[in-house]
């Protein structure tokens, strides 16, 4: 046999083993969803549609179905909503909530879901964010590695919000790591991009009670020569404010990531607005650019709705624009309303002839 194809069968022998790897998922959503209230007070972040999929589905939808085993959710607030929530959907893995009594970290987070975990490599998602990221090629890489632990990578301009990685290319090793340096320190542009592939032995380097992993376990791992890094290219949205919700919506429609609805190409729009089912009204005399319109939505004649996603069941008054907005589900808008970059919370009542410019309604 020679060397190419002892080292294609090998890949081959690879690749369908990692087919057959079933992981645990654990996604960390312990935050209370401060900066997309009034929506999180009745509603939990997890549980926030972006199209017509909640927005933990399409945080875990970067795995393949068949490679996940469990879903245990880290949450600390709406508990039984969720699980509520999740006892009513057919979906092809477990789904455990694991319940924060107390702000735990990412670490302690982590750790808290350790009894529930089996004994393979299992795969930790920020319950926020929703990227290109392929985990299956990235469980490739890190059993190549064979490192402990593995973190995905983003590169950006300005890296001082996030963790750094000073990465080697060559080996994907990660060598050193850094918790949010000042700008003028950062080391590297690429950052933790939010998930982690990590081995069974990293519980046993984990304190009790609440720690971050991106100060404690990740620099430790690095100076020994176990964290690897795997860099994707694609996209990567943090869902957790509203302008950059907004934007996960518009990735969403432009990789036609739903289930049922409908997409309109609008002109000289990539990515064009999305018609949940049943959404009412004369749709062709009102303008909409890169929004998402919930089902069982009614829409006025004459009405402009830019850049803002809508829940299910709202109808808005003839002659409204919405631009830069998030409406909860249920709202009612009347005519004539001219809101602008404005989160409008679940069943809301607004006025006509309402004229707003950023903030909540209620208010």
């Amino acid at each position: 046999m020679t060397a190419n194809n002892y080292y294609g069968l090998r890949q081959n022998t690879l690749e369908r083993w990692l087919l057959r790897t079933n992981m645990d998922v654990v996604v960390l959503a312990g935050g209370f969803g401060t900066r997309l209230r009034p929506w999180t007070l009745q509603m939990p972040k997890p549980l926030i549609p972006i199209l017509d999929r909640t927005m933990i589905e399409h945080v875990v939808s970067i795995l393949p179905e068949k490679m996940v085993d469990k879903v245990l959710i880290a949450a600390g607030y709406g508990i039984e909503q969720m699980r509520e929530h999740f006892a009513t959907l057919d979906l092809p893995y477990e789904v455990i909530i694991v319940e924060e009594t107390e702000p735990l970290g990412t670490g302690g987070a982590i750790a808290n879901c350790r009894e529930y975990l089996g004994e393979g490599t299992c795969c930790v998602i920020n319950g926020d964010l929703l990227t290109s990221l392929r985990v299956n090629e990235m469980l490739q890489a890190h059993k190549e590695a064979g490192t402990l632990a593995s973190i995905s990578l983003w590169e950006v301009e300005d890296p001082s919000r996030f963790g750094v990685a000073d990465f080697d290319s060559e080996s994907n090793l990660i060598h050193r790591f850094q918790e949010k340096p000042p700008r003028e320190e950062a080391f590297s542009n690429l950052i933790n991009a939010g998930t982690y592939l990590l081995e069974p032995e990293v519980f046993d380097r984990m304190p009790e009670g609440a720690f971050s992993m991106e100060r404690v376990v990740f620099p430790e791992l690095a100076e020994e020569g176990e964290l690897s890094g795997f860099p994707f290219e694609g996209h990567f949205v943090d869902a957790g404010t509203p302008e950059s919700y907004i934007e996960a919506v518009q990735t969403s429609i432009a990789n036609q990531a739903w289930i049922s609805g409908r997409q309109s190409i609008d002109a000289g729009v990539v990515c064009g607005t999305w018609y949940g089912e049943d959404v009412a009204g004369d749709i062709a005399l009102s303008l909409f650019m890169d929004s998402a319109i919930g089902s069982n939505c009614n829409i006025g004649d004459e009405c402009n709705i830019q850049s803002s996603a809508l829940l299910h069941s709202v109808s808005v008054g003839e002659g409204s624009s919405i631009i830069g907005c998030l409406i909860g589900y249920n709202t009612q808008i009347g005519e004539y309303c001219n809101l602008e970059n404005v989160v409008v919370g679940h069943g809301a009542i607004v006025p006509s002839d309402h004229i707003q410019n950023g903030g909540t309604f209620p208010q």
